[in-house]
C-alpha cells in the first residue's frame, strides 16, 4: 500500500468505520457516564447514612454541606484513579482495584486536609461514610458488570476485533476470545501472511498482516486490533501502526507469547529503550504458603462448627433414604503425588464403583480421562439433590482441616487419572487440591478435560490470596446457579 493510499484509508477510519453505528462506537462512554451517576447516587446514600447514624437529628449545617459534597469528591477521586476508563470496565479485577484505590485516596486526602486546617472531623462519620461508599460502589460495579455480561451474551456491547498474526497464532487468539466471551471481544476479521486460507476458525481473512490492516478496519468497522504472539509485524511496523491509529477510537492490544501468566507475576522492565516483560517465578513455598495454610485451617474449622447441624441432618437423611453409610471415602492424589482419603456424603448406591466398568460406553467425556454422565443410574434421588447444590462435598472441609486439601486449588484427581497425565499436567500436583477452584466457577462438569487442565494450571501458576477470595466469592453464586452440577 502506497503512502497516499494509506492516508486515504486512514481518513476513512478516522471519520467513522463502515458498518458501525454510533451506539456501537460509544457504548463505553455511555457505560462510563452511567457508572458516574450510579456512584454519585451510592455515595450520597453512604453520606446520608453517615449523618443519620452518627448525628441523628442533631447534625450541623457544616456536616450537611459536607454530605452534599461527599459524592462529588468520591467520584472525582475514582475518576482520578481512572476508574471510569472504558478499557477497565466489565472484565478483570483491575476495575475493582481502581475504585478501591480512588476511595482510599479520598480518605487519605480528607484526613490530610482536616489535619492541615485543624478541623476536628467526627471519626464516627468517617468510619461509616467512607467504607460504606466503597462497599456500595463495588456492589454497584458488580451488578453493572453482570448486566454487561448478559448483554454481551446477546451479542451487544462487544468490541469488534481484527486479529493480526500468523494463521496458527490467529486461530489460538480467536479461540481464546470465544472462551472468554464475557470480555466482549468479537473477532470480525483476520489479517495474516503466508497463507492461502480465506477463513480462520470461521472468521474471514480481510487482508495481509503487513499491508492490509487499515483496509480491514475500514471495511469491517473494527474498533480494536489484536496482534497475536506470532506475527510478521516488526517493532517498526507495530510502532508505525500505532502512529497511524492515533486520534481514532481504535485500540491496539498485543498478545504476549507467554500463556496463562497473570498480571501480578508480570512487570515491565525498560531495557535499552525496549519494554521487556519480567516474569516472576511462581511461589510454591515460603511465607505466603504458610499464610494460605493458616487461612485454610481457620476457615475449615469455623465452617465445620457453623455447619455442624446441617452436616448432621444431611448425614441422617443419607442413612434413611438408602442403605449404606452416610459418608463415602475414596483415594485421591494430593500435593507432590501423595495419596489421601477424601470424604464426601454418599450420593450413589452401594457398589457403584463396581458398576462403573459396565457404564464406560456411556461416558459423555470424549477425552476418556474423566467419567461424566448426566443421568447416572447409580446416583440416588437424594444424591442428585446433594450434587446439584454441591452439598455432597461439604465433608471435604475435614480434609482441609487435616491439611490434605486447600479451600481453593486444582480439582483433586483420582490415581488412574494421574496415571494418564502428560508431562505438563503433572504441574497440577505442585499445590494442594481444592474444595473449589477455577474449574468450579467456570463450568464444573460442563468443562472438557483440556479446559479443566488449562484452568488448573492457570491457578497453579498465578495463585494468590486475593485470587482465592475472589474464587470463594464466585463459588457461592456458581453453586446457586447449579450449572454443570451432575
Amino acid at each position: 500500500m502506497t503512502t497516499s493510499e494509506e492516508h486515504r484509508t486512514l481518513a476513512a477510519v478516522r471519520v467513522e468505520p463502515a458498518g458501525v453505528s454510533p451506539s456501537a462506537l460509544h457504548w463505553q462512554r455511555r457505560l462510563s457516564r452511567s457508572l458516574v451517576l450510579l456512584d454519585l447516587l451510592l455515595a450520597s446514600l453512604a453520606a446520608g447514612a453517615g449523618l443519620v447514624l452518627r448525628f441523628g437529628d442533631g447534625s450541623t449545617t457544616t456536616y450537611k454541606v459536607l454530605a452534599l459534597l461527599f459524592p462529588l469528591g468520591f467520584v472525582a477521586m475514582v475518576a482520578g484513579a481512572r476508574g471510569y476508563e472504558g478499557r477497565f470496565l466489565g472484565s478483570g479485577s483491575e476495575e475493582y482495584r481502581r475504585v478501591t484505590d480512588g476511595a482510599v485516596r479520598y480518605l487519605a486526602l480528607t484526613t490530610i486536609l482536616a489535619f492541615s486546617l485543624q478541623y476536628e472531623l467526627a471519626r464516627g462519620y468517617v468510619v461509616i461514610a467512607f467504607p460504606l461508599a466503597l462497599v456500595l460502589a463495588l456492589c454497584g460495579r458488580y451488578v453493572a458488570r453482570q448486566g454487561l455480561h448478559r448483554a454481551r451474551r446477546q451479542g451487544r456491547y462487544n468490541h469488534r476485533v481484527i486479529v493480526v498474526g500468523r494463521e496458527r497464532s490467529a486461530a489460538e487468539l480467536i479461540r481464546q476470545f470465544r472462551r472468554e466471551s464475557h470480555a466482549g471481544l468479537e473477532v470480525v476479521g483476520v489479517c495474516i501472511d503466508g497463507s492461502l486460507a480465506t477463513e480462520v476458525e470461521g472468521v474471514p481473512v480481510l487482508g495481509t498482516a503487513t499491508s492490509g490492516i487499515l483496509g480491514a478496519i475500514a471495511s469491517s468497522g473494527a474498533d480494536t486490533v489484536a496482534v497475536g504472539a506470532w506475527s510478521p509485524l516488526s517493532q517498526q511496523d507495530l510502532r508505525r501502526l500505532a502512529w497511524q491509529l492515533e486520534g481514532t477510537d481504535i485500540d491496539i492490544v498485543v498478545a504476549p507469547s507467554l500463556a496463562d501468566i497473570a498480571g501480578p507475576r508480570i512487570h515491565i522492565r525498560p531495557v535499552a529503550g525496549l519494554p521487556l516483560l519480567h516474569v516472576e517465578q511462581p511461589e510454591f513455598s515460603g511465607a505466603r504458603r504458610v499464610v494460605k495454610g493458616l487461612f485454610d485451617r481457620f476457615v475449615s474449622l469455623v465452617a465445620l462448627v457453623l455447619l455442624l447441624p446441617l452436616l448432621l441432618i444431611i448425614g441422617l437423611a443419607v442413612r434413611l433414604t438408602s442403605p449404606g453409610p452416610a459418608f463415602y471415602t475414596q483415594v485421591r492424589v494430593g500435593r507432590h503425588g501423595t495419596s489421601f482419603r477424601i470424604y464426601k456424603f454418599r450420593s450413589m448406591s452401594i457398589g457403584a464403583d463396581r458398576e462403573l466398568a459396565a457404564l464406560t460406553s456411556r461416558n459423555e467425556a470424549s477425552d476418556g480421562v474423566l467419567f461424566k454422565m448426566r443421568d447416572d443410574p447409580r446416583v440416588t434421588r437424594l444424591g442428585a439433590f446433594l450434587r446439584r447444590f454441591s452439598l455432597d462435598e461439604l465433608p471435604q472441609l475435614i480434609n482441609v482441616a487435616l491439611g490434605h486439601m486447600s479451600i481453593v486449588g486444582p480439582r483433586p484427581p483420582l490415581p488412574h487419572e494421574v496415571a494418564k497425565y502428560e508431562r505438563d499436567v503433572h504441574r497440577r500436583l505442585l499445590v494442594k487440591p481444592g474444595l473449589t477452584g477455577l474449574w468450579q466457577i467456570s463450568g464444573r462438569s460442563n468443562l472438557t478435560w483440556e479446559q479443566s487442565v488449562r484452568l488448573d494450571l492457570n491457578y497453579v501458576e498465578n495463585w494468590s490470596l486475593p485470587l482465592d477470595l475472589i474464587i470463594i466469592w464466585k463459588t457461592i453464586f456458581t453453586v446457586l446457579k447449579r450449572d454443570g452440577a451432575y
